[in-house]
């Protein structure tokens, strides 16, 4: 199971280098819930390269992180926003294309739900507060903010965890128009897209909350794990 993983500054003892890194608690649910994690760094891409990394994987997690570069959708940057990493964001997008075009199962994980809506077209708000006048959604300094949210009825997530859950969200960006062929499948109580999936009988889910830092809740992991063993049946 193939999981995106950062490119950043990191210093460990003497050495302070850009390295490739995924906080554990991501791949901790995959391997609670029974699958196999793969880490995918950022590097130069094209659609082979990214279809050869594919060609071994029966499911693809796009985790958390900086927030995309905002010409993806044609929008200027926000002060608030990241500076961009274009090579991660481009990784991903190529990842995600090859996945969808072959059917593999997809897990997005906060910026992966926004990289899912980018992808198919979608836009995202660039800083909630301005949109909602107060910061709930990201409290600040690591601080993982439990909120409720509502599922759609009739809808995959709707069927993996009910009607409702409380949640833990750290971020400030979030989904404004929606990709094409996507459904909202939660919201919260602000009204905040929470979730997207594709319909259909493939396994296309993202979530704008963090799963990995509720792991006593494994459903998630383990409807994607699920979903790949059937896809590795399949193959």
């Amino acid at each position: 199971m193939g999981m995106t993983a950062y490119l950043e500054r990191v210093q460990a003892g003497i050495w302070d280098v850009p390295a490739c890194y995924l906080p554990a608690d991501y791949f901790e649910g995959v391997t609670m819930a029974g699958g196999i994690p793969v880490l995918l760094p950022p590097q130069p891409v094209d659609p082979d390269i990214a279809g050869r990394a594919l060609d071994s994987l029966d499911a693809l997690v796009i985790t958390g992180g900086y927030d995309l570069d905002p010409a993806a959708y044609g929008q200027q940057p926000h002060p608030a926003t990241d500076e961009p990493r274009r090579a991660r964001d481009a990784w991903e997008f190529a990842l995600l294309a090859g996945a969808l075009d072959r059917g593999l199962p997809v897990l997005g994980i906060c910026r992966g739900a926004q990289v899912l809506n980018v992808a198919l077209g979608g836009t995202l708000h660039q800083h909630l507060p301005d949109v909602l006048g107060h910061h709930g959604h990201r409290a600040g300094d690591g601080v993982f903010t439990r909120l409720p949210v509502r599922t759609v009825p009739g809808t995959r997530l709707s069927a993996l965890i009910g009607e409702s859950a409380d949640v833990p969200c750290y971020h400030h960006q979030a989904i404004d128009k929606v990709g094409a062929g996507l459904v909202v499948s939660a919201s919260d109580i602000d009204g905040v897209v929470e979730a997207l999936e594709l319909p259909g009988d493939g396994f296309v889910l993202a979530v704008q909350w963090h799963p990995e830092k509720s792991l006593d809740d494994l459903r998630l992991f383990k409807a994607l794990v699920d979903a790949a063993g059937s896809y590795a049946g399949r193959r």
